[in-house]
């Protein structure tokens, strides 16, 4: 029985019973091991039938009672057709509880028997992981308050985070072999790149900022999976030119967003090059109407500075956009610079105070007329925009006169040829008659040729069609094996997946084991097992053999004693009714008879007595493996409680 509960404890842990290490036979078993063994091979046999039922024996007596009627009739449903009930869980003896775990370990499906409740291909420390939080997640949350002492170990106490992400830098690998990494992006992950525990300034945000990352990445990766099936497979290109495809046409959308927002107006944004030279020509214009003379005045250094200033900003913009706002720029400043102001040059007598005060007055005159030029510009805008538009409705209003003239003239020709025809009208009428007739010959002339030519034509056309259509199913049908090959390659992809994360966590958990307990020592133990076991099958033939041998030669010698005695009987009893000594012989011969009978039967009574002993005795160990005086008094205990418990109901019920 060693052995057995030692596969028996191995299976539990590996379904994800927490057994200790302490715990070595199914004897040593307690209530609350036992259901929640029972319950996690429930959930592995069947997950819809055990999701439902607790891992843990609650406090109260009756809701005891209520789980343990719910896991007889949870094992009941797997299958297993042994007495059981609540008294198997509550109050367990160990054959009993030995026989329904066999079962159930027995039960377990075979591929998922060493990785039962858990994520395929996790290392031990994530099933660990996995494991704790499962169990904490069963446990209800309740107040510090309102929380019993037996169940106040199972919460615990810690300080609670909010759920905040900061960007992280993370080293990935490029999934294209074709393309290498640069060695400055090598030496910068490696050398100055720091880790993701010191990348935040706020230690609780770690984990939240990596399952940000994380759920960013794979929900990428479902796009591309979901967009590569629907129509990168479409597209009929590889991975590589379907992206380089999309990246251009992406790179184009930008340029054509960035140039029509660095155009003047929208509604001239193709003639925004050629009207920027009329722009030009307005605002010189504009500036010479304002200034009669075209050199401009010698500004202050303050003037110089704001000009140095634009002009740098001028320098960091590009497109249209930026050469039009440089012409305004420079507009401004010189027609700021060309204003005359009366301020004089600062001498060495006066203050710092005296100066900053001309430089904002300076500032201030300069910044009115700024503003006054935006306004007056923004008027010849939106001038030039009315000129535009009344210039676009004419040369409309012109392209559509002509039209009218060209017909007009058309109809003009015809009716002066017309006129021209009406001196000579009979013969007019007559060639026009003869044209008509050849017009009419030749149409069905050509008629005819056509019909020679539409013919193979339509054929053709027929022909092709039929062609295009089955090409149109062909490539229908490889495009749908495509895509089942692409799911079978995915599936494939995941399996092989799976399988080598399975790899590791076997290496993993072969490394963790001890050493001192090698392969061959397990399977040495194995064949002293099954030696043992066929040892143990050949001294039973043995003894059914001998048992067998020996009862035929009772029979033997019962049979023989029978005939022997029927035969000596027989001779005695004729020679009894000549001889006195002879009939005094049969006498004793009838007693011998009867004695050995008695004996024979005596022997036989003490046999059956001895085996009724054995049994007996067997029994005894069996009611002495059970506890029943502790499982007696385990009752009385329970029963007590649930005494106190309907006496406390019915005080509220009373109170209520």
């Amino acid at each position: 029985m060693e052995e057995v509960d030692n596969i028996l404890i191995h299976a539990l842990r590996q379904v994800g019973t927490e057994v200790s290490e302490d715990v070595t036979s199914v004897k040593e078993f307690t209530s609350e091991l036992i259901v929640e063994a029972v319950v996690r091979c429930v959930r592995v046999i069947d997950s819809g039938l055990g999701n439902a039922l607790p891992t843990s024996l609650p406090p109260g007596m009756s809701a005891r009672f209520r789980v343990g009627m719910s896991l007889a009739q949870a094992c009941q449903d797997v299958g297993y057709r042994g007495e059981i009930g609540y008294q198997t869980f509550l109050y367990s003896n160990e054959p009993e509880i030995r026989s329904l775990l066999m079962f159930l370990v027995e039960k377990l499906p075979r591929e998922r028997a060493e990785d039962s409740d858990q994520p395929t291909g996790k290392s031990v420390l994530q099933r660990s992981i996995a494991a704790a939080i499962k169990s904490q997640l069963t446990v209800p949350w309740l107040p510090p308050n309102c929380r019993l002492p037996l169940l106040a170990g199972t919460h615990v106490f810690g300080a609670v985070n909010s759920f905040h992400t900061q960007p992280l830098s993370l080293p990935h690998c490029d999934k294209d072999p074709g393309k290498k990494a640069l060695k400055e992006q090598i030496d910068y992950q490696r050398n100055v790149l720091l880790p993701v525990t010191a990348q935040s300034c706020h230690p609780p945000t770690v984990v939240a900022s990596i399952l940000e990352e994380h759920a960013a990445e794979l929900s990428a990766a479902h796009e591309w999976d979901n967009e590569w099936n629907t129509q990168g497979l479409l597209s009929r290109l590889t991975p590589q030119d379907y992206r380089a495809r999309k990246r251009t046409r992406l790179r184009k959308r930008i340029q054509e967003q960035l140039r029509s927002a660095a155009l003047p107006s929208s509604e001239n944004a193709s003639a925004g090059l050629r009207s920027n030279t009329d722009l030009a020509e307005l605002l010189q214009t504009f500036r010479s109407s304002t200034t009669p003379d075209h050199i401009l005045a010698k500004g202050s250094h303050f003037t110089h500075t704001q000009k140095f200033t634009f002009t740098q900003v001028m320098r960091k913009h590009s497109g249209v956009g930026a050469v039009w706002w440089s012409h305004l720029l420079c507009l401004c400043v010189q027609e700021t610079a060309a204003v005359p102001t009366p301020i004089p040059i600062p001498t060495g007598r006066q203050s710092e105070t005296e100066i900053q005060l001309r430089q904002q007055e300076e500032l201030s005159l300069l910044q009115q007329q700024f503003q006054k030029l935006c306004s007056e510009l923004d008027q010849l805008t939106a001038d030039m925009k009315h000129m535009n538009v009344t210039h676009s409705q004419v040369l409309d209003e012109l392209t559509q006169t002509q039209l009218a003239n060209t017909d007009q003239e058309e109809k003009i020709q015809v009716k002066k040829k017309t006129i021209d025809l009406l001196p000579d009208a009979d013969d007019n009428v007559a060639k026009l008659q003869a044209v008509v007739e050849a017009s009419s010959k030749r149409v069905v002339h050509l008629a005819s040729q056509w019909e020679k030519h539409r013919a193979p034509l339509i054929e053709e056309h027929r022909r092709l069609k039929e062609i295009c259509s089955s090409q149109d199913l062909e490539s229908s049908r490889k495009l749908s094996e495509m895509k089942s090959l692409h799911e079978k390659i995915r599936v494939a992809t995941e399996e092989a997946k799976k399988k080598e994360e399975m790899h590791k966590q076997l290496v993993s958990e072969l490394e963790s084991l001890p050493q001192d307990a090698s392969r061959s020592a397990y399977t040495e133990r194995i064949l002293e097992i099954v030696s043992n076991i066929k040892k143990q099958k050949e001294e039973i033939i043995k003894v059914l053999s001998d048992t067998k041998e020996l009862q035929k030669e009772i029979n033997n010698l019962t049979g023989k004693l029978d005939r022997t005695f029927a035969v000596t009987d027989e001779l005695i009893f004729k020679d009894a009714k000549k001889d006195e000594s002879v009939r005094k012989s049969y006498k004793y011969l009838a007693a011998l008879h009867e004695n050995c009978n008695q004996l024979i039967q005596t022997i036989e009574d003490t046999g059956t007595i001895l085996r009724e002993i054995r049994d007996l005795e067997e029994q005894i160990e069996a009611e002495a493996g059970n506890k029943t005086v502790a499982n007696l008094e385990r009752i009385l205990e329970d029963y007590k409680a649930i005494r106190l418990e309907n006496s406390s109901l019915a005080a509220k019920v009373r109170e209520g």
